[in-house]
């Protein structure tokens, strides 16, 4: 069940998968930057299996409070039976509605969630900007090129992958280019002390690991498939497309990159 529009990485794994691709060096990294420090009350929006709430938790004690928000249900309520702690709760919302609510927060941290809603990105960030405390901070982080950027792809492939990706663009609400467009969001609310952090969060080379392997082939069976997409260019249709990017992605010759953007910003005081 989900309280929001549909989630093109739906599937009865996606918080399994949401589980291993989280990085804890990664969440530790970016929050420090962004300025999480003890103390804080911390709202986790997109929270998804709750593993990063849980990060978040542990890096604002002592006296912090972590709340994960989330659309799914079913992901809250993997949330609350795998990470537990006293200052760390969980609720299921739609943060396209108001959440005031919830109180006010020191830090609202809001990453991997905003390229799932392209055309209403910036009516979000307006609306988790309510239960921002005046001088708090609004952490936005997203990826740029989803997906896109790889070398030694078959031509074919390489094609297929651009038009999933443009038809997800144009009929499912998701946006590859959202992490270039969170500075913007952040200066058009009249946020200050606006700062913008550029890394890669995928950097695929040589033999490949689990997390990446089953993680990318997760996006392709999933993804790709809840695009119906025609796959034009295979004769086997799907079947043969996720063949065909199986054996390119497990080549050690294979190159895979995207860029991550982090942009954090002071909510002012008046």
């Amino acid at each position: 069940m989900t309280v929001q529009a549909n989630y093109i990485m739906e599937h009865a794994d996606e918080a399994l998968r949401l589980d291993m691709k989280t990085d804890r060096e990664a969440v530790e990294r970016q929050s420090r930057w962004a300025g999480l420090k003890p103390g804080m009350r911390v709202a986790d929006i997109g929270c998804g299996s709750g593993k990063t709430t849980a990060m978040l938790n542990e890096l604002c004690q002592p006296f912090g409070q972590a709340v994960g928000v989330d659309g799914s249900l079913e992901r809250i309520t993997h949330a609350q039976n795998n990470y537990k702690a006293p200052s760390l709760s969980y609720c299921c919302r739609n943060f396209y509605e108001p959440l005031d609510d919830l109180g006010l927060f020191d830090f609202v941290w809001v990453r991997f969630v905003l390229e799932y809603h392209r055309e209403k990105a910036f009516e979000i960030v307006q609306n988790l900007s309510r239960i921002l405390k005046p001088g708090g901070i609004l952490c936005l982080i997203d990826l740029d090129y989803n997906c896109l950027s790889h070398a030694g792809i078959p031509v074919r492939l390489e094609k297929a992958i651009a038009n999933i990706t443009k038809k997800l663009e144009l009929e499912a609400n998701f946006d590859p280019y959202m992490g270039r467009k969170l500075y913007s969001f952040l200066y058009d609310l009249d946020y200050q002390d606006i700062a913008v952090d550029l890394s890669a969060h995928h950097l695929i080379s040589g033999q490949l690991n689990e997390v990446d392997s089953y993680n990318w082939n997760q996006k392709v069976q999933v993804a790709a498939k809840n695009s119906n997409y025609c796959f034009s260019e295979y004769e086997g249709g799907f079947s043969e497309f996720v063949e065909e990017f199986q054996k390119f992605f497990a080549d050690p010759r294979r190159f895979t990159y995207t860029p991550l953007l982090c942009a954090r910003g002071v909510k002012p005081l008046k």
